[in-house]
């Protein structure tokens, strides 16, 4: 390569078409201007989990941006990019970062259409040995022949995944997921404006919150539950949706004006953050699925709200020793828990700033994105002729 040539980076994912996803890709270009020229690519819309989502703009962007159809955005394994993506693949890669996983239908696109002279790079998050039926493994088989390397989200993805045939032989690494601390930081006056929006006074009892998708296997029921048996005053803020919205409605009207549920954009989520005293994290282990990382953690922490938070998968390890980890099936350990840190303030801001301390030193994206680039640049050292 020549010295002055920058190396040119292709990063394509679903994700990217929200905003605060696409971080990755802006900080990658801002920390490696000097060394790498960085391209994003990401749907002109999908249809997500919660909302259909147009692409969202970020202000300054320092990544180029190129909006890309995605076909069948209702079901995730099978959805492809439209045309515009093979034109853009011709155009000279040093590395295209893929965050799709290998085994989907858009994953084995990319593979198919990676120039051979690019190194591909996969960045998963698997963390259980599945067996994939035809077309996946047949999919994944092809996706992985091709790439050069792969990451992992967490430390048990990369245990899981490195002895799997197909990714045991090619260089790998652990690569979290970031928050923009930028937007994801402590803003008392902002979790004091969502607690008037819901029709709460700011000097009533702790706001113990939940963050995610309302599904049996993020520990919804159990939360509930816990929340039952605790005798200190509460109050449950509910951020998400999913199928169990129904269920928790329903059990929200057991406590009248003491539970709250709202689904709102990604860029409120900071906003609906501060204005808890505690979040909960039950995330259940089930046969087919385990925390990949647990993003809602890191976000509280960057925050400054304390966090509770199962041992399921990924957690403890994104965790550290700043949040109180318990059983993910430990149902009294919840209560118990729970009530504790309701009662006991300082507890509660000791958690808080450990949990902000290590969310700004291991979670950051400009720290995540260097390691990203610093992986890049193996793997292209790795290919390089003696």
């Amino acid at each position: 390569m020549s010295p002055t040539r920058r190396r040119r980076l292709l990063t394509i994912g679903h994700s990217y078409c929200v905003a605060l996803n696409r971080r990755l890709a802006h900080e990658m270009a801002r920390v490696g201007a000097d060394r790498w020229e960085v391209t994003a690519v990401a749907p002109d819309f999908f249809h997500g989990d919660l909302r259909d989502i147009p692409l969202e703009a970020i202000p300054d962007e320092a990544c180029r941006l190129e909006p890309v159809p995605a076909r069948l955005s209702r079901r995730i394994h099978f959805f492809f990019y439209g045309a515009r993506l093979a034109s853009i693949m011709r155009e000279g890669w040093d590395v295209v970062h893929c965050w799709e996983e290998p085994y989907i239908v858009a994953g084995g696109q990319i593979a198919r259409l990676t120039p051979p002279s690019a190194a591909l790079v996969y960045w998963t998050g698997q963390t259980i040995a599945k067996r994939y039926p035809p077309p996946f493994s047949i999919i994944e088989r092809y996706s992985m022949a091709r790439a050069a390397g792969w990451a992992a989200r967490g430390h048990i993805g990369a245990e899981t995944l490195k002895v799997r045939a197909g990714y045991e032989r090619k260089p790998w690494r652990v690569l979290p997921l970031g928050i923009d601390a930028e937007i994801f930081k402590p803003d008392p006056a902002a979790g004091r404006a969502i607690r008037e929006r819901l029709g709460w006074t700011d000097g009533g009892a702790p706001v113990v919150g939940y963050l995610g998708r309302m599904v049996e296997a993020k520990g919804v029921s159990i939360l509930m539950r816990a929340l039952e048996n605790v005798a200190a005053p509460w109050r449950a803020l509910f951020v998400g949706g999913g199928p169990m919205e129904p269920e928790i409605k329903r059990w929200a009207d057991r406590f009248p004006d003491r539970v709250r549920i709202a689904a709102v954009p990604h860029a409120e989520v900071p906003a609906y953050l501060n204005a808890m005293d505690l979040l909960c994290a039950p995330s259940q282990t089930t046969p087919g699925w385990r925390e990949i990382f647990g993003r809602m953690v890191i976000e509280a922490f960057a925050c400054g709200v304390p966090v509770v938070a199962s041992d399921s998968g990924e957690i403890p390890a994104v965790a550290g020793d700043c949040a109180w980890i318990v059983g993910e099936r430990d149902q009294s350990g919840w209560a118990a828990a729970i009530a504790e840190l309701i009662g006991d303030p300082k507890r509660r801001r000791d958690l808080a700033a450990r949990g902000l301390d290590r969310a700004l030193a291991h979670y950051a994206w400009p720290i995540v994105a260097r390691m990203h680039l610093e992986f890049f640049d193996e793997l292209l050292e790795r290919r390089a002729p003696a």
